[in-house]
């Protein structure tokens, strides 16, 4: 057998370290909520809905000409997120879009607003560490 073939005859088989069924599912939940959360907001940005220029230009001071491009930012750290050879990269992202929002919720002292983008970037990598081997073996919880 060559190393071609054997490669190709291993890549549906579990690695000696894959996680239990469960945490894999756990993984993949805690990844869909920011993911769902990121769709729904950009949808709202790119609708363009009354309430939500509203709040975006009044309550946080933003132009409202940047709704579009906001939330096609969104859309697209999302997607990298959720391809799995780019999910890292995603991760990173999703979290300094995070950021930006935690950001805003603090310039207009709306902290109780501001920890929905903290929970979510949390949830983000904690549900990428759940179900990416990869990322486990370079920050290991045990030594």
């Amino acid at each position: 057998m060559t190393a071609a073939s054997k490669a190709h005859s291993d890549m549906g088989a579990p690695s000696a370290t894959a996680p239990k069924n469960w945490i894999l599912w756990t993984g993949r939940v805690l990844s869909a909520i920011p993911v769902l959360m990121l769709l729904f907001s950009a949808a709202m940005k790119l609708s363009h809905a009354q309430p939500v220029v509203e709040s975006w230009v009044g309550m946080f001071g933003w132009a409202e000409g940047m709704l579009v491009p906001i939330g096609l930012l969104e859309v697209a750290c999302a997607v990298v997120y959720v391809i799995p050879r780019t999910a890292v990269l995603g991760a990173i992202l999703v979290s300094c879009y995070l950021a930006a929002a935690f950001a805003t919720h603090l310039r207009i002292a709306d902290t109780g607003g501001g920890i929905a983008p903290v929970v979510l970037g949390l949830f983000a990598w904690g549900g990428l560490y759940l179900r990416e081997e990869r990322l486990r073996a370079l920050l290991p919880l045990r030594s």
